[in-house]
């Protein structure tokens, strides 16, 4: 078995677990992990300049340890070239569909802070620029760019997982 990674980035489409997995995997490695929702968005819904998001990510992935959460298209370059694994969750839209509403309701009903504070309104969750509605638009781009990364990169090693229990698994797997 190979030494466990220590630069990570966990991507995958909207829903699908990134977070959860991020956190996980920061724990049981003992690496630090960065929500990328919290580099990107400041209180009151206030998003932060794509320069500023690149800087603020460089400063991270200059690091010999991290974990990042997602990729934001703006600077997805930045932890690629420098992560030792990607983990790409590339589940059926059924699944990360589900885990989104069940989060979006979870999140609306016990206005639970997503990023920096911030709380999801109802007003937000129907309106079109919402995380539902970004599902719709990401998914298929995203899903694209895994497999594409899969096929062509030789670094970093990506793993692609199709569903939770290959990623349980995999966890139960690292030292």
């Amino acid at each position: 078995m190979k030494s466990a990674p220590s630069r990570v980035l966990v991507y995958g489409v909207t829903g699908s677990g990134k977070t959860t997995l991020a956190r996980q995997l920061g724990e049981r490695l003992g690496v630090p992990w960065h929500p990328a929702d919290d580099l990107a968005w400041e209180p009151g819904w206030v998003l932060v300049p794509n320069e500023v998001q690149r800087r603020r990510v460089a400063a991270i992935c200059a690091g010999e340890r991290w974990i990042l959460d997602n990729a934001y298209g703006s600077w997805t370059d930045i932890p690629l070239r420098r992560a030792d694994l990607v983990i790409g969750l590339d589940y059926p839209r059924w699944l990360s569909l589900g885990r989104l509403l069940r989060r979006c309701a979870h999140n609306l009903v016990r206005r639970t802070p997503v990023c920096n504070g911030n709380v999801e309104t109802w007003r937000q969750t129907f309106s079109p620029d919402s995380i539902v509605v970004w599902h719709f638009k990401s998914f298929k781009r995203r899903r694209r760019r895994m497999r594409q990364w899969q096929a062509e990169l030789s670094e970093p090693r990506i793993l692609l997982f199709r569903s939770p229990g290959a990623v349980t698994a995999w966890l139960r797997g690292l030292r």
